[in-house]
């Protein structure tokens, strides 16, 4: 790991100070898993990863409802 230094409001203290007692981790470990989940949500080449290894994971299931059979029966209401 690197080290590094930030600045934080004192409101943002608090907030992961709170976290930190609540969850029972560091602060660090905290503002660590933020990050993460930051850099996450902005990569879009992670998006289209887990969208790909997704793709076709019902199409040998047996036990699937057929939808169109699902929308006849909704639609006589």
């Amino acid at each position: 790991m690197i080290r590094t230094q930030i600045y934080l409001t004192e409101q943002e203290n608090a907030a992961i100070a709170y976290l930190s007692k609540k969850l029972g981790n560091g602060k660090s470990e905290i503002i660590r898993q933020a990050i993460d989940e930051f850099i996450e949500r902005r990569d879009t080449s992670s998006k289209m990863k887990r969208l790909r290894s997704a793709r076709g994971i019902w199409t040998n299931k047996a036990d699937i409802p057929d939808i169109g059979q699902l929308r006849k029966d909704f639609d006589r209401f």
